[in-house]
């Protein structure tokens, strides 16, 4: 009798650390899959960013007609907006809205297409797939924006919009945005030699567009002496970030991080740059377990932008 309760005790205690172990085996299988999803979603997103970015003031100089958008009064290829977002069916980014995902930037591309018609030939095509025009003049660039807004579930999504046959759309290109950070490399030297010497946010470019006192003895003009001495003409580089997180909670460590988007030598702006530090700390509890991967990319613009 005592051999037989002996038995049963060690083959229950067999069974339990049996199923321990399956349990934290299917634990860890689920969380190195939520971490290969992250890794090719954020590879996937930073290839679609960079190469908006390259795109930015693209002109066809191969054109048999002259190009367009090439003037120093021409409005900058690249402009952004710092902590906002977007509505899906506005024009542009005229009309920012309130931040959501810790305060995650609006990044917006815009450059000259190829062809006749609403969407042109098809060789040159904007962030959602459609086909841009060569334009008729410089208000008629395509477009590639960049925000992030929440889903049906309320989770931060990194969409792409653009002008599709005339209408305004955006996609998702990623789920599971934590934070959506930009910087702009500024060019400061006179000359200018593509070399940026320093990195701001969105609303330090527009502050300093803010102080410059425009000439011109008409509205139009004065707006294009702005757009001729804009400081966003003199991005040459754009750094990027994305925070991203998966669906489940699949850590098992219980040790609250924190991500430095740009690095600890940025984080002191904190402050002053919302989103370019996320403390799990201040995570709601459903969310703070979940698989994170921090990626980056530093982009090189190709083309003159004015």
């Amino acid at each position: 009798m005592v051999e037989l309760l002996l038995a049963t005790g060690l083959g229950l205690l067999l069974t339990l650390l049996a199923a321990s172990l399956l349990l934290a085996s299917a634990g860890n299988y689920r969380h190195h899959a939520e971490s290969a999803l992250l890794d090719d979603s954020g590879r996937a997103a930073l290839d679609i960013l960079a190469q908006a970015v390259r795109q930015g003031a693209y002109v066809n100089w191969d054109s048999t007609t002259a190009p367009v958008a090439i003037g120093d009064d021409a409005a900058p290829a690249i402009t952004g907006w710092d902590a906002r977002s977007l509505s899906r069916s506005s024009d542009g980014i005229a009309v920012p809205l309130p931040a959501v995902a810790n305060g995650s930037d609006v990044l917006a591309v815009r450059f000259a297409g190829h062809g006749q018609g609403v969407s042109g030939d098809g060789s040159s095509v904007n962030c959602g797939g459609f086909g841009v025009a060569a334009p008729s003049d410089d208000d008629a660039l395509g477009w590639s924006i960049f925000y992030v807004a929440l889903d049906d579930a309320g989770n931060g999504e990194l969409r792409c919009k653009y002008l599709g046959n005339g209408n305004w759309g955006a996609d998702a290109i990623v789920r599971g945005v934590d934070s959506f950070q930009v910087l702009y490399g500024l060019d400061t030297d006179q000359p200018a030699d593509g070399v940026p010497n320093r990195y701001l946010n969105a609303s330090a470019i527009r502050a300093l567009d803010a102080a410059l006192v425009p000439a011109g003895a008409t509205a139009e003009a004065q707006q294009r002496d702005l757009q001729r001495r804009s400081h966003w003409k003199r991005v040459c580089t754009v750094r990027l970030a994305l925070l991203l997180h998966g669906d489940g909670n699949t850590r098992s460590d219980t040790r609250a991080m924190q991500f430095d988007l740009f690095g600890p030598a940025y984080a002191g702006n904190g402050g002053q740059d919302r989103g370019t530090q996320v403390l799990e700390a201040q995570i709601p509890q459903a969310q703070r377990w979940q698989a994170r991967r921090l990626v980056g990319l530093t982009v090189a613009l190709r083309n003159r932008s004015g």
